[in-house]
């Protein structure tokens, strides 16, 4: 729906800065730094830290978000990348296992998982999608990562 506004939560304040970790699956890289980009914008402007985990596609950053998940003290993940539909069913499978694996790894171990992979018809799409100055879907991830973090946080305490 062209010209749609969306709600857009207050950045929210916190007491200890919010720690997330980007994993992203650079296959489009152009794509992937612009997402970056955004996402790294976002948390500085809320006064977290990140850090940041490539891996080298879209299947096997559920995995490294479930490494990380069991292995440290992160207070929630975001995922990104990009895959773009050709001609075979090959991106049905790679989309939904990767949404699958992610949910899946946000439900297992309680801490927030957002899935920030651009899931698109063509590279236009997904220029569109990944730039700061347009939709920033990056950022929209890492905001909704932070957003999740402190909810995890405040039920925590």
């Amino acid at each position: 729906m062209a010209g749609a506004s969306h709600y857009t939560l207050p950045r929210p304040k916190f007491d200890k800065p919010v720690k997330l970790l980007i994993v992203v699956a650079p296959y489009y890289k152009d794509i992937a730094d612009e997402l970056i980009a955004g996402a790294k914008a976002e948390i500085e402007a809320a006064g977290g830290t990140w850090d940041l985990v490539e891996v080298p596609g879209a299947l096997e950053v559920p995995t490294a978000i479930g490494i990380a998940a069991r292995m440290s003290n992160f207070d929630g993940y975001v995922a990104l990348g990009c895959v773009i539909r050709g001609d075979t069913a090959h991106f049905d499978f790679v989309a939904g296992e990767c949404a699958r694996g992610l949910m899946h790894a946000g439900l297992e171990t309680g801490v927030p998982v957002i899935f920030g992979v651009l899931t698109v018809e063509n590279e236009a799409q997904a220029q569109e999608r990944a730039d700061p100055s347009r939709m920033n879907k990056g950022g929209e991830a890492l905001e909704a990562a932070v957003e999740m973090a402190i909810l995890a946080r405040d039920s925590r305490e």
